[in-house]
């Protein structure tokens, strides 16, 4: 009712049109999200511009909560409950008047809920989507934190197995339905979301159980609950992934979805691995709403960019993603799916595991323990009559035959491969035993990645670094002095990192004519390194010193994610 008569006001004032309107409030349904909250996520109004005009519609003060101190004996007054439930957050109280900062002052459902469980008139003032968020996680976080549970749980005697030979999954079970390991668990999961992490860990050792969060590419130690837990939380994990609690000596996998509060889901991929002193257990969140799939919001320099996406469109051929794990592969790929994602073009994809699932593209899951392998799957592609096929990575000479071979009779094949850099993907694969007549004939281009992490915008500031270790780590002479170098302060908004969020960092190799006949004449890495650059290609440590240069990132994360060029 509420997102009906913002709706209604928007387009009585000209401000959205019906049809904009009639969109939004379908996402908001679809997404079971505010209004408010889908309007600028479909960048049809800023958060910025809706705020001050329902700030002169409703005759309210709007206020930057960024800059306001709520006291905290007024947020007592509300639980974290009902300012999730309702997106409000009460600020301060002036008599029998409690001010509550809103985002939509036109829910007079929620004005007259909280009117009702404080006994206090309601005054309301406008403040922004995300600046109420943001106010919600800082003072509402404060009882259920990590530190609180940890503080309860020395005191705790729980009955847990010990780890023999013969367990009992009975008393396993029972343990981890202990009021505080349910709610351990569920906190270092919530925390984890909260801060961005993209994995959890999960470790014992001899005389340590310890958690750690991997935020921004680094993994930093959040907590160490007593070992007598160990057993509970772990099978706290297999449980609620569907794992066999009574497996202890082979790895598992599992997967976790739990809602959030506003509607939004959240996937935990699970992998459980017996090690010398139990079982650790690593959880990759996998956030759909985060997943950056804009190309020109990766981090491609404007010409890498441009190479890309010709030779994607391109009707059949190779391109191959290389890097470590965790460098972004997957991402560059659904990337470059979601670009060739139309009604027009049959897409099949062999992936281990499905991170994301995407309409209009045929997903398949590896399963190796019944035969069902990248080849295999390939195979089954091949009389599909597919347009695009993606292999989440080529492992073997069978994987990489049919692939050159499919990319050679018309079909566009994308891949990942393990290695250093763009040059080295071509003696990948010659090694592998694929002749370099069809290498050189199937592949069209070679992209290899890292991610860096993205210094902080709120704590950014200038650092002094000399001539000549910019000189040292590959800046060239005639243009040290346009560098002008940052880094992070540290600051709440970056959990004191100095850093927030990542970007990608590139070599694009597209396979020249010159390139190709190198291949072809049995040429070294080294060769063809130094003749793709004399074409053009940046190394990775130019494409991070670029990002340097632009104030993106430290001197600092250059040299960890980037090694110098021979």
């Amino acid at each position: 009712m509420a997102g009906n008569r913002l709706g209604e006001l928007l387009v009585r004032h000209k401000i959205l049109t019906p049809e904009q309107v009639e969109k939004a409030i379908a996402e908001h349904k679809a997404h079971r999200e505010r209004l408010v909250t889908t309007l600028c996520r479909l960048k049809l109004i800023s958060e910025e511009d809706l705020a001050a005009f329902l700030a002169r519609q409703y005759s309210a003060p709007s206020i930057n909560l960024d800059e306001f101190e709520v006291d905290t004996g007024v947020t007592k007054l509300l639980s974290a409950e009902v300012v999730q439930k309702y997106h409000l957050m009460p600020i301060s109280r002036t008599g029998s008047t409690l001010i509550v900062a809103m985002s939509d002052p036109s829910n007079i459902f929620a004005i007259d809920d909280i009117k009702f469980m404080t006994g206090h008139n309601v005054e309301v003032v406008v403040a922004t989507d995300s600046a109420i968020k943001k106010a919600i996680d800082k003072y509402y976080d404060q009882s259920d934190s990590l530190a609180d549970v940890m503080n309860g749980l020395d005191d705790i005697d729980l009955e847990v197995v010990e780890e023999e030979d013969e367990i009992d999954v009975n008393a396993l079970q029972v343990a981890t339905e202990e009021a505080p390991v349910v709610k351990l668990v569920n906190l270092i999961m919530t925390d984890a979301i909260k801060k961005g992490a993209s994995d959890i860990h999960i470790e014992p050792y001899e005389k340590v159980f310890r958690v750690r969060y991997r935020i921004d590419g680094v993994l930093y130690e959040v907590m160490k609950p007593p070992m007598k837990l160990k057993a509970a939380i772990t099978s706290r994990l297999k449980i609620l992934s569907d794992m066999d609690i009574a497996e202890r000596r082979l790895p598992q996998d599992g997967r976790i979805k739990i809602k959030l509060p506003g509607g939004k889901d959240m996937d935990f991929r699970v992998n459980c691995l017996p090690t010398l002193f139990g079982e650790k257990v690593v959880l990759r969140l996998l956030d759909k709403s985060n997943l950056q799939l804009d190309m020109t919001k990766l981090g491609y320099e404007a010409d890498a960019l441009k190479w890309f996406k010709q030779e994607i469109s391109k009707p059949f051929g190779m391109v191959l993603v290389t890097g470590p794990t965790g460098s972004g592969k997957t991402v560059s790929l659904y990337s470059a799916l979601a670009e060739l994602n139309t009604t027009t073009e049959n897409i099949s994809t062999a992936e281990d595991p499905v991170e994301f699932n995407f309409a209009g593209i045929n997903q398949v899951q590896m399963h190796e323990d019944i035969g069902l392998n990248f080849s295999s799957a390939l195979r089954a592609f091949l009389r599909q009559d597919p347009d695009i096929i993606m292999i989440g990575e080529i492992r073997d000479f069978e994987t990489a035959e049919i692939g050159i071979k499919a990319a050679l009779t018309g079909h566009l094949v994308l891949s990942t491969l393990h290695t250093n850099d763009a040059p080295s993907t071509i003696n990948r694969l010659l090694n592998m035993g694929i002749e370099p007549f069809l290498v050189a004939s199937a592949v069209n281009l070679v992209t290899a990645q890292r991610l860096g992490r993205r210094l902080c915008s709120e704590c950014k500031e200038q650092e002094e670094i000399s001539k000549e270790a910019l000189l040292d780590v590959g800046v060239a002479p005639d243009e040290v002095d346009d560098y002008v170098c940052y880094k992070g302060r540290g600051c709440s908004n970056c959990n004191e990192s100095g850093y927030k969020g990542r970007v990608g960092i590139y070599q694009v190799m597209p396979m020249f004519d010159e390139i190709r006949e190198m291949v072809l004449a049995g040429a070294n890495t080294a060769e063809i390194k130094r003749e793709s650059m004399r074409l053009g290609v940046r190394t990775m440590r130019q494409s991070a010193l670029l990002k340097l240069k632009e104030g993106v990132t430290s001197f600092s994360e250059v040299l960890r994610c980037t090694v110098a060029d021979d």
